[in-house]
């Protein structure tokens, strides 16, 4: 996520083909993408000839499944994940998501890259990459690191042969991308997303609720032993330097860095509703979706909190600005949660309490998880303000799930993390003007910042989300929306979500992100359903066509 808002540095705190090129927002130079940009959004019109494209790609290899699951929500369905090649090698942000209905094509999503011509093998390989990234940003790659060689489609219209890394950093991670013949960086973004004993816990905001935890001699542990996956909480115990380490894969954690308590009568707030946040999450994929956690195979989850101590806030604040005012996803079921801000310091007029304290901050974290799983939406541009959205869609659906509507502590409403960012918390998706965020596609952030307004310009899809259900007026379009009402949030919150996990391809745009919703409104409830008509409404109002 990233839980700040907009784009002020942590320190201060459907359907139709295009066959012709799409035009994306620029973003650090990248501009325009290449002119063979296909962006596929199949109606019943052009389904059989996606098809028989698609079908024919994925026998001569252009096209290779990347994986194949069976529909938690519709028996009878089937989804694909096929990955473009050229001569062997990946296309970056080419992949089509195509859904099958007893073997037929039921729809198809995707973006592919026509006309590209260059050499496919590289002049320098995977190890020398590595040495010359590392030599030019100054930080040690470990080994185990592999970079990946694939194709780059570059903003100029061209292609390029590059080796692919993640790298995580002191303060950041991100994507690297190294010419496979010249050596050079020709393209980079940051891609962390930023925001058995059962026992009795104490939350942020002085609640009560139970904890599932672990009995070990003499104590009891942060590691959940009722649901199938590890869930565990870690403490840093506010050393900032054990938490980069750990993030930088320089060391492990172990038992004695779980949170630990010797009566099962739990006060660290922190610790207690980060652990407690992260069961509620698994248990609504669960039962609202069947989705078995993150990346439906239990995979672990581990989350961090304490990475530095509120008392040490004028000694770290320069160097560690992320432990205390933000909280960020950081890849492979692991989240940290920061410290917040000393009751005598705010921000923007805000005071920051512990972020483990807002269940939707949670949610909408691990919520990263599942993106990471499913579509991968690339954190650029238009796919990255939908990767953000997701997360907000579903940390707020979690809310809904788990507490009662309401205005105040513990409530849940359409604003993003409220408990913990007072007063005001940091996004609204009812009245996304309200916090200086847009509302209507054509209010979106343009510029670079914020890799192309990834934070900024997810409240258009949210707000989207809101009209579906409770229905209202956009301020800026001045359009109606007849949405669901709030006692059927369920079918819109399973259409984003189905649409978001198995129908949106990487590199998405919010145009492909309404033709998706709508077919999967139309998957689920019909075409002629309460659903399909409040989400085609809601896409309009917020101007995206």
């Amino acid at each position: 996520m990233s839980v700040r808002r907009r784009i002020l540095p942590v320190s201060a705190l459907a359907v139709c083909l295009f066959l012709s090129a799409t035009r994306a927002q620029p973003v650090r130079g990248q501009g325009d993408p290449p002119q063979g940009r296909v962006t596929i959004a199949s109606s019943a019109a052009t389904r059989r000839d996606w098809t028989t494209r698609v079908d024919a790609m994925l026998r001569t290899g252009d096209l290779r499944v990347r994986r194949r699951t069976d529909d938690t929500l519709l028996a009878g369905r089937v989804h694909e994940r096929a990955d473009q090649f050229y001569r062997g090698v990946r296309v970056f942000g080419a992949d089509v998501a195509r859904q099958l209905r007893n073997g037929a094509t039921e729809s198809v999503f995707g973006t592919l890259y026509e006309g590209i011509d260059i050499e496919a093998s590289p002049e320098i390989d995977a190890d020398e990459a590595r040495s010359r990234l590392a030599a030019r940003i100054g930080v040690e790659i470990d080994s185990s690191i592999e970079p990946e060689l694939v194709v780059l489609p570059r903003g100029d219209g061209s292609y390029a042969l590059t080796w692919r890394m993640r790298v995580a950093m002191r303060r950041d991670s991100r994507q690297y991308f190294v010419d496979a013949r010249s050596g050079e960086t020709v393209f980079e973004y940051s891609d962390r997303e930023t925001q058995s004993a059962v026992g009795k816990a104490l939350g942020v905001l002085g609640d009560t609720k139970k904890i599932s935890v672990r009995s070990a001699t003499g104590q009891f542990l942060t590691s959940d032993e009722l649901r199938p996956p590890d869930i565990q909480t870690y403490d840093l115990k506010g050393n900032p330097f054990r938490a980069d380490n750990f993030l930088l894969r320089r060391i492990t954690l172990g038992t004695s860095d779980l949170g630990s308590d010797s009566d099962n009568d739990w006060t660290d707030t922190a610790i207690d509703d980060a652990h407690v946040y992260a069961g509620y999450t698994y248990d609504y994929y669960f039962k609202r979706f069947g989705r078995k956690g993150l990346n439906d195979a239990d995979i672990r989850v581990q989350t961090i909190v304490h990475p530095v101590h509120r008392s040490d806030f004028s000694l770290y604040i320069d160097d560690f600005e992320d432990y205390f005012i933000n909280a960020f996803y950081a890849g492979d079921g692991v989240v940290v949660f920061g410290e917040g801000l000393p009751g005598n310091v705010t921000l923007g007029g805000q005071n920051w309490d512990y972020l483990a304290g807002g269940l939707d901050v949670v949610a909408h974290e691990l919520s990263h998880g599942v993106t990471q799983y499913t579509s991968n939406l690339i954190y650029l541009n238009e796919s990255g303000a939908l990767n953000e959205a997701f997360s907000d869609v579903m940390g707020t659906s979690v809310e809904f799930f788990f507490q009662p509507a309401g205005d105040g502590a513990l409530k849940a409403d359409y604003t993003i993390g409220e408990d913990v960012v007072r007063p005001g918390g940091i996004r609204n998706m009812a009245n996304p003007r309200a916090l200086g965020d847009p509302d209507h596609y054509s209010k979106r952030f343009t510029g670079g910042q914020d890799n192309g307004g990834v934070h900024i310009n997810a409240t258009i899809v949210t707000q989207a989300f809101y009209l579906a259900i409770e229905g209202g007026t956009n301020r800026t379009s001045g359009l109606a929306v007849q949405g669901v009402g709030g006692a059927n949030r369920e079918q819109i919150e399973k259409t984003f979500y189905r649409a978001f996990t198995q129908l949106l391809p990487s590199n998405a745009t919010f145009s492909v992100a309404r033709a998706a919703t709508i077919q999967a409104a139309q998957d689920l409830y019909g075409g002629s359903s309460a659903a399909v008509r409040a989400v085609t409404q809601a896409w309009t109002a917020v101007g995206v066509e």
